[in-house]
């Protein structure tokens, strides 16, 4: 009679297993669409805000957090991490970022505020793994923290993309410099994106950092 210990899933998982598993916690554009994702009103004034205040470099995200009203209610940003594109990976991260700026809302019976993520990147607009990675860590951080699983915004030297929605600007941009708030509610950028709403003008009020 012999007697041993099984080894662990983590020290006998193998590459491909490994790499099937990752495959598996991304999303594809396509799967984004049919989610049911909200549009944003000004997807522009969000965007170019969310860039005058945090400043993000490639491999920088901003998480942020909307009210019903499109207004502001907390914010962070903060460096990628992980090696690989693993959306496990990114929801840790979001969710802990999450918890540090805003109150869940699990006791809620249907979410009232909504999440949105802004990707600085290197690259073009076209999606990637790593796009995929991050739209599945977005939507499962918003379903641990009761919130509403809102846009995924790349920001790329082209300038910046919802993606699933094929709405976009080219600035502000991964290389533009930050604008004042007040001056981002003014800017003219010639991109095909809707207009309206007020968010800009509720960043001054209530965003948090």
């Amino acid at each position: 009679m012999t007697f041993g210990f099984a080894p662990s899933p983590a020290t006998s998982m193998s590459p491909a297993t490994d790499s099937a598993n990752r495959l598996a916690r991304m999303l594809e554009p396509a799967e984004w669409a049919a989610a049911g994702i909200p549009l944003l009103r000004s997807p522009r004034e969000v965007v170019s805000g969310l860039h005058s205040r945090h400043r993000p470099i490639p491999q920088t995200a901003v998480v942020a957090v909307l009210d019903h009203e499109e207004r502001l209610t907390a914010s962070a940003s903060f460096a990628r991490r992980s090696v690989t594109a693993d959306g496990w990976e990114f929801r840790n991260a979001l969710l802990a970022h999450l918890r540090r700026v805003i109150p869940h809302d699990l006791r809620r019976r249907t979410p009232v505020r909504t999440a949105v993520l802004l990707y600085c990147r290197e690259g073009d607009e076209r999606w990637t793994e790593e796009d995929g990675a991050w739209m599945w860590g977005l939507r499962d951080a918003c379903t641990l923290h009761g919130l509403r699983c809102g846009a995924y915004i790349t920001l790329t030297r082209g300038g910046w993309q919802v993606l699933g929605e094929g709405r976009g600007g080219r600035r502000p941009n991964s290389t533009s410099q930050p604008t004042s708030l007040a001056d981002a509610a003014l800017d003219q950028d010639p991109g095909p994106v809707r207009t309206g709403g007020g968010a800009v003008q509720a960043l001054h009020r209530t965003a948090a950092r």
